[in-house]
């Protein structure tokens, strides 16, 4: 099983720029880039469609709990730029 994280825009998204020039989106790639370091996130990104959001895929062994609250203190979540949401997949067909 991974825990995934979805992320779509917030309040404070402003529609029609570029989400690399949306305030504190580096804070937020700065955030996730701890979780990839640890070795916790195994992978992760922005989707291209225009004001879409992006998704983070953990690795196998981490609870939910422990993705809600890193998701949760995002930067970007707390400043309204970007909601969130987790969800458990499972993932049978996992290649090795």
């Amino acid at each position: 099983m991974r825990i995934v994280v979805f992320h779509t825009p917030g309040e404070n998204w402003k529609y029609g720029v570029d989400f690399r020039e949306q305030p504190d989106v580096m804070e937020h790639v700065k955030h996730y880039q701890k979780f990839h370091e640890q070795g916790k996130l195994a992978l992760g990104g922005p989707f291209l469609q225009e004001d879409r959001g992006g998704m983070m895929v953990t690795i196998a062994d981490l609870t939910i709990e422990e993705v809600e609250a890193f998701a949760a203190a995002d930067p970007a979540v707390k400043s309204g730029l970007l909601k969130y949401e987790v969800v458990s997949w499972h993932t049978p067909f996992e290649a090795s």
